[in-house]
């Protein structure tokens, strides 16, 4: 079943519409359906927020690095930074 869509644009956008519909050998409502059908097709869904996240932290917890508290990480620091 169809449905009918009925959209307001200005009268020159209006005007810029039929020339191209003309130019193209079709009717104002071909030209609209075309150009919906062409859009439609590429438009990609919108990226998962979370899901970027759990990559990232599923490829971070593939690595292995030393770990400590964070005070005796410190004080590592401190002390690499003040050794000769």
């Amino acid at each position: 079943m169809s449905k009918r869509l009925q959209v307001l644009v200005p009268e020159d956008e209006y005007a810029e519409i039929q020339e191209t519909a003309r130019r193209c050998r079709l009717t104002v409502a071909e030209w609209v359906r075309q150009t919906m059908r062409e859009a439609l097709g590429n438009i990609s869904p919108p990226a998962d927020p979370d899901a970027a996240k759990l990559r990232a932290i599923a490829e971070a917890s593939q690595h292995e690095f030393p770990t400590a508290d964070i005070d005796g990480m410190l004080l590592d620091i401190e002390a690499g930074r003040l050794a000769p």
